[in-house]
């Protein structure tokens, strides 16, 4: 039986929607029928960038839907059940792995995928087949479609935040640069978890007014960087910016956050932009952490999705059909679309329609 997927070829070309075979599910593994699969702007790097990740498989690492099919001794699903699917594939064995982190499995440079949608087949496409159970995490009663993102436009920023967790008190001051598909969730997830004085920057007036519709008091343009930072500086104070997650990672952002970073601090860059952090006496301030953290656990994105169903946060979604990957994708690479557009099966489609 045949199946629609977009399916990533070779680097510089773009992914074309074809007809594959439908997965079965062989022992341990579970078969989904995917509501929704995140459209990713780290996809990008995967198509136009010398990554390394060789084709062809199928697009899609941030997916949700519903159990179609459990294979020889999985326990504990049923079909029909609604799941996100966490995306980062460890060995499943490694000491990292054993404690939920598989995104800092041990063995990742042997394994030859990073995941579903990173060297293995994703979820853009109507069934996806999951290698083990462990990577299910349930929705209850949230829609998969509008969850999809959660799985890692939100448990990345979710991941760099728990890390500074001790650093965000009230006094605190926390930067966050780059208000896109991690941006708006990591301003959401401060505000759930932190007392600390949230600060959103961004070249664009849009996202900045999309992060004061999410509560955020203090918003800043950092086209002007020098004036960036003595705004900054006046809001922080002599302490300086507590912590800094960089959504960016371009090389003006990284420069920014070292500048306004204080002592006894950390600075974390999560965005894929480029930038490198210049390292000299007392710059960045003594005392300051460099992390450049990638994806999160298992067990965060069981938490994430907790927050989710209490309302906490939410993933600004915009729906389209599968079958429009190509020309999504076109429009994702010339910024004329939002990271939060997602691609739904025909079936799917039909019933958003509805």
């Amino acid at each position: 039986m045949k199946m629609k997927a977009v399916r990533f070829i070779e680097m510089g070309k773009p992914p074309e929607v074809v007809d594959v075979p439908r997965p079965v599910p062989g022992p341990g593994q579970v078969l989904l029928k995917i509501a929704g699969a995140g459209v990713c702007h780290s996809d990008l790097h995967i198509l136009d960038e010398p990554l390394g990740i060789p084709g062809p498989f199928i697009l899609g690492h941030e997916n949700a839907g519903h159990v179609a099919a459990l294979g020889q001794g999985v326990e504990g699903w049923k079909e029909g059940d609604a799941v996100a699917v966490y995306g980062p594939w460890g060995c499943g064995r490694c000491h990292t792995c054993q404690g939920s982190a598989e995104n800092y499995c041990e063995n990742h440079a042997s394994l030859g995928t990073f995941g579903g949608g990173l060297g293995s087949d994703g979820g853009m496409a109507e069934y996806m087949l999951v290698p083990a159970a462990r990577q299910l995490v349930p929705l209850g009663a949230l829609d998969p479609v509008a969850s999809a993102p959660l799985s890692d436009a939100a448990l990345t920023p979710y991941h760099a935040i728990k890390q500074a967790l001790p650093l965000l008190t009230p006094e605190a001051t926390v930067v966050v640069i780059g208000i896109g598909g991690l941006g708006h969730m990591a301003v959401q997830l401060l505000q759930a978890l932190t007392p600390a004085t949230l600060i959103a920057a961004d070249i664009d007036e849009a996202k900045l007014a999309h992060a004061r519709g999410l509560g955020v008091k203090h918003t800043l343009d950092t086209r002007d960087a020098d004036a960036a930072a003595a705004a900054i500086g006046a809001l922080a104070g002599p302490r300086g910016a507590t912590v800094v997650l960089d959504f960016v990672g371009a090389q003006p952002t990284v420069d920014l956050g070292v500048r306004v970073v204080g002592r006894d601090s950390r600075l974390t860059v999560v965005g894929l932009g480029g930038g490198v952090v210049h390292y000299g006496a007392n710059q960045p301030p003594y005392g300051c952490q460099v992390s450049v953290p990638y994806w999160g656990s298992r067990t965060e994105l069981m938490e994430v999705i907790a927050l989710a169903q209490a309302g906490r946060i939410h993933a600004e979604v915009e729906a389209f059909p599968l079958e429009q990957a190509v020309d999504v994708y076109q429009r994702l690479g010339e910024g004329k679309i939002g990271e939060g557009a997602v691609l739904v099966s025909a079936s799917e489609w039909a019933s958003i329609e509805e």
